[in-house]
């Protein structure tokens, strides 16, 4: 799907859905800015307005249309030759977590930033854009009045996504640390093993995109009004603390990991240690049953009148005195 809008400096829709070959006409008008959405494109489709449209670079078209693992940000002048106008490409990734699957879903959203356009390019749907879009044709206070604004509005919703999944997260560590402390069953292992994965997997996702932040926040580009800087700065410090609070997850997953061995350690012993009193409780018992179950024949005890109540008494007696020495030792506790 291919979303086109324009858009007047003043952020009122001018038009949408526009056709190809009107594009560099409002282009070409200083009065107008064009977003252009790339939602799920045919390459094709994806080409004709990357190369022919708005001519980028070859080698940023082919990033853009395959799958970038790291968040990164590119400026691109034009040199000798170059068709293009300035602009940034950019790379970033929203993130969802799934209780039910136990993973993070990244999902990767390119972004050509010039003075008058901006061009948004992702394989799936996503919320952040889709909010996006709707605040800009439909809300009443005018975000898509610059590209450059326009696109802090889509990192601010991409952040903002963020915080529904670490709430997700929290949810399930919680309820890790109670089945933990109630019954450490051995499948509890691979679950905080996994979810250990995921959140290592969070602060692998958010920390190169922070230093990507970190570089808007600063103001180097040239393409993003210095008036706008601390707006981009906002969304760094946002990312500094969701990257916080995952670095804070993983001391709790790891922390979380030590209770559950520590916890399957104790409930080891303690069934060693009730297999012990059991051996040597019975020891009376059996060492009763091994001599006399010798049977050899010059035993006087085997010719006793009474030698089996002895025995029986012996082995009560013993075995009742045992026990309770181990519990006046405070042992069997």
């Amino acid at each position: 799907m291919i979303r086109s809008f324009a858009f007047t400096t003043q952020g009122r829709l001018y038009s949408k859905d526009i056709d190809l070959f009107l594009m560099p006409t409002l282009l070409a008008d200083t009065n107008l800015f064009l977003w252009v959405d790339l939602e799920q494109a045919a390459p094709e489709d994806s080409r004709r307005i990357l190369e022919g449209v708005f001519r980028f670079h070859p080698l940023t078209i082919e990033d853009c249309l395959s799958v970038s693992p790291t968040p990164k940000v590119e400026e691109y002048h034009p040199k000798e030759g170059d068709r293009f106008a300035p602009h940034l490409f950019m790379v970033i990734h929203a993130v969802d977590y799934s209780r039910r699957d136990g993973v993070f879903a990244t999902s990767e959203l390119n972004f050509f930033l010039g003075k008058n356009f901006l061009v948004t390019y992702h394989d799936v749907p996503m919320k952040s854009v889709q909010l996006t879009a709707d605040r800009s044709v439909h809300g009443t206070i005018h975000i898509a009045r610059a590209p450059d604004r326009l696109a802090h509005n889509l990192l601010d919703a991409i952040v903002e996504n963020y915080k529904p999944a670490l709430d997700e997260l929290a949810l399930e560590i919680s309820d890790l640390e109670q089945d933990v402390i109630r019954s450490p069953h051995p499948r509890l292992l691979e679950r905080i093993v996994q979810l250990k994965k995921e959140v290592l997997h969070l602060r692998q996702i958010i920390g190169p995109q922070r230093e990507v932040m970190s570089r808007f926040a600063r103001g180097e580009f040239k393409l993003i009004r210095p008036h706008l800087v601390p707006y981009y700065r906002n969304v760094y410090n946002s990312l500094s603390q969701i990257a916080e609070l995952a670095h804070s997850y993983t001391d709790s997953m790891t922390g979380l990991l030590q209770v559950y061995l520590s916890m399957s350690s104790n409930q080891t012993a303690e069934v060693v240690k009730l297999l012990t009193l059991i051996t040597i409780i019975t020891t009376p018992l059996m060492m009763v049953g091994t001599w006399y179950g010798m049977n050899f024949n010059d035993m006087p005890e085997l010719k006793a009148a009474h030698g089996y109540v002895i025995s029986a008494v012996l082995v009560v007696v013993s075995t009742i005195g045992t026990y309770w020495y181990f519990k006046r030792k405070g042992w069997l506790n």
